[in-house]
């Protein structure tokens, strides 16, 4: 049974979650389909491209990935059908996979819509589940859509770096209020050089260590470690840390605008080494 995981933001306050699932298995019935989640914010890339890289890469190969996320940003003439390290995605081209992928696809094709259909979330996914099941049916990636495709890129969500510092964006809040920042442990301890540190946010707050479980500390005291993922992590241990500290996700369009900029200091996590 081929595997397909299923990542939205459409939701599941309705049918539409089961009406995709019904036509992917009206295209092929075989079709061994995995929710990752539905619940991802609208038009918020970063959060998409962290959720989406860290499931994918948990999967074997041979693996298609359908991601409905932003389908409709702007008016869409094509989707695009990817080949990377052996997993198969679908998505729009709206920028998201190059950020998934942190580099461009190995291999990668549009998808044509036809401009008399009208274009909604399950017209798209026909489309997808055609595509998946023609190259099930052992055709190759290039003789399914078009090969010269233009797409759109764009590039992850990177901390940035000084020579005794780093700083990142908060790209994910989960169940739990626990707090996840784009710093990887890579991305620490290459910066870090086995100095000492402080982890700062909402000004004040300090962390000094990074702890390997959230038993490391007493019940409602705050800690950092590096999460499932490998990414850098703020908690309290049987605690909200998002809701206590004020913490909010990094959200592009917010930065936009002048006067939401104090809000910088509830959407990024600073190290300092010394």
């Amino acid at each position: 049974m081929p595997l397909l995981t299923l990542t939205s933001d459409i939701g599941q306050q309705d049918f539409l979650v089961g009406a995709v699932k019904g036509q992917l298995l009206q295209a092929n019935e075989s079709f061994n389909i995995i929710d990752i989640t539905h619940h991802l914010s609208p038009f918020n890339y970063p959060q998409a491209a962290y959720v989406c890289r860290n499931a994918i890469r948990n999967f074997p190969q041979d693996t298609f990935h359908l991601i409905l996320v932003n389908l409709f940003d702007e008016k869409p003439e094509h989707m695009l059908l990817a080949e990377h390290n052996g997993h198969f995605i679908g998505c729009a081209d709206n920028g998201l996979l190059t950020m998934i992928l942190e580099e461009v696809p190995q291999k990668v094709v549009a998808l044509p819509l036809d401009k008399t259909q009208q274009k909604n979330t399950l017209y798209v996914t026909r489309i997808f589940a055609e595509a998946f099941t023609q190259l099930l049916q052992g055709r190759n990636l290039e003789n399914i859509g078009d090969i010269s495709v233009s797409m759109q890129v764009k590039n992850p969500l990177k901390p940035m770096l000084g020579n005794n510092w780093i700083e990142g964006q908060i790209i994910f809040i989960d169940n739990f209020e626990n707090v996840i920042v784009n710093i990887t442990r890579e991305d620490f301890e290459e910066q870090r050089k086995g100095r000492s540190f402080k982890i700062v946010f909402k000004r004040d707050e300090v962390i000094d260590k990074v702890s390997d479980t959230y038993a490391d500390v007493s019940e409602g005291e705050k800690l950092a470690l590096f999460n499932a993922a490998g990414y850098l992590e703020i908690a309290i241990n049987k605690g909200n840390a998002a809701g206590l500290f004020g913490l909010k996700g990094y959200s592009e369009k917010q930065q936009q605008h002048q006067y939401l900029n104090n809000r910088m200091f509830y959407q990024t996590v600073k190290v300092y080494f010394e």
